[in-house]
C-alpha cells in the first residue's frame, strides 16, 4: 500500500507542469530582438525589459539576433523552449514575412503576451509640394498616369511600402500606381524628399517629427481613427475623407509557440505594469512613439486580422510568390 501512494505521489508531481512546480521566474530571462542595436525595436525593447524587471524580480538579458529582414530572430523566438525564459519583442514583420516567401513562420508560430507599441502610417509631403492636402493628393494620383508620381521610406515590400499602397487601394487606385523607390529607411528617405527627388514619404510620424518640427516638410495625414497624442496638430485620414484604412508598425511581446497559461497570465500581468510604468511612458512620449496597449487575447485577434490584411495587399501589390 505504502509503495502505491508513492508511486501514485510521483504520478502526480511529473503530471504537474513546471510553471507549478517552480515560482517562476527563478533564473534571468532572455528577451530577443530581431532587429539590429540602436534602433527603435532595440530601445523600446531595453526600457520595456528595464521597467518590466523591476515586476518580476529577475534579471532580463536582452539579445539582438539580427539578418533575414527579421527571419533571424523571430526564427530564433519560436524555436526556444516555451519555459518562459525566452521572449521575444516581435514586429509587424510577423505579418509580412511568410507572404514574401521569405520564411514558414506565422504568428501562429508564437504565444501572444502582450502588445506594447504601435506606430500608425503617414503620409509627408514637402512644404511647397502640389498636393494640398489628402484629398488633393488622391484626385491628383487619379488624373495622372501611373509612374507620374514616386515615393519612399523602406525598402521593397517593407511596411510603409505596403501601407501606402493599401490606403491607395482603399481609395480605389491601384497598387504600384505612385512608383515606390527603395531606401534604407526613412531617413535617407526624407532626404530625397528634402531635395525634391521624390514626391512623397511613407512612415511612422516619429520617423518624420524631425523635419516637421524644422518645418522643412508637412504631413498630409495619418492612417489612424483619432489623431496622436503627441502629434495633435496633424489630421487623420478618416477626419479628412472618413478613410477606415488603419496599418503602422506593432511591437509586442511573444514567446513560443505551447506556453503554459499561468506563465502567460504571469507575465501578462507584469507586463501592464511595466507598460504603465512612468519610465516606459516618458520614454515612449519623448521619442514620440505610440503606446497602445493589448492583453495576449487581444493581440492574438490583432495578428490574425493583419496576417489576412497584409496577405491581401501584398497580393495585390505582386509581393508574393506566385
Amino acid at each position: 500500500m505504502k509503495n502505491k501512494r508513492s508511486l501514485l505521489l510521483v504520478s502526480a508531481l511529473l503530471s504537474l507542469s513546471p510553471a507549478v512546480l517552480a515560482d517562476y521566474p527563478e533564473k534571468p530571462i532572455t528577451l530577443i530582438v530581431p532587429w539590429a542595436a540602436g534602433g527603435g525595436t532595440d530601445a523600446t525593447a531595453r526600457i520595456i525589459a528595464s521597467s518590466l524587471e523591476q515586476q518580476l524580480g529577475q534579471t532580463i538579458n536582452v539579445v539582438n539576433r539580427t539578418g533575414g529582414s527579421g527571419v533571424v530572430g523571430h526564427t530564433a523566438i519560436a524555436n526556444a523552449r516555451p519555459d518562459g525564459y525566452t521572449l521575444g519583442l516581435a514586429t509587424v514583420e510577423v505579418a509580412m514575412m511568410h507572404w514574401q516567401g521569405l520564411t514558414g513562420l506565422t504568428y501562429q508560430d508564437f504565444t501572444p503576451i502582450a502588445q506594447i507599441n504601435f506606430d500608425s502610417a503617414s503620409l509627408s509631403v514637402t512644404q511647397d509640394s502640389e498636393f494640398d492636402d489628402i484629398e488633393d493628393f488622391i484626385t491628383q494620383v487619379k488624373e495622372h498616369p501611373q509612374g507620374t508620381y514616386t515615393a519612399s521610406g523602406t525598402g521593397l515590400g517593407g511596411i510603409w511600402h505596403v501601407a501606402l499602397n493599401g490606403f491607395l487601394m482603399e481609395q480605389d487606385i491601384p497598387a504600384g500606381k505612385i512608383t515606390w523607390v527603395p531606401s534604407q529607411g526613412t531617413a535617407p528617405a526624407m532626404t530625397e524628399l528634402a531635395s525634391d527627388s521624390i514626391d512623397l514619404v511613407a512612415s511612422s510620424l516619429p520617423e518624420a517629427r524631425a523635419m516637421i518640427d524644422a518645418g522643412e516638410i508637412r504631413s498630409l495625414g495619418v492612417m489612424t481613427p483619432d489623431r496622436l497624442e503627441g502629434f495633435p496638430k496633424i489630421p487623420t485620414m478618416h477626419e479628412q475623407i472618413d478613410s477606415d484604412f488603419t496599418m503602422g508598425a506593432w511591437r509586442g511581446i511573444v514567446g513560443p509557440k505551447g506556453m503554459e497559461e499561468d506563465v502567460v497570465a504571469k507575465l501578462e500581468t507584469a507586463l501592464k505594469q511595466a507598460y504603465d510604468s512612468d519610465a516606459y511612458q516618458q520614454f515612449m512620449a519623448k521619442q514620440g512613439y505610440g503606446v497602445v496597449w493589448r492583453d495576449a487575447e487581444g493581440f492574438q485577434q490583432l495578428m490574425a486580422e493583419d496576417d489576412e490584411k497584409f496577405g491581401r495587399v501584398m497580393g495585390e501589390m505582386g509581393l508574393t510568390p506566385e
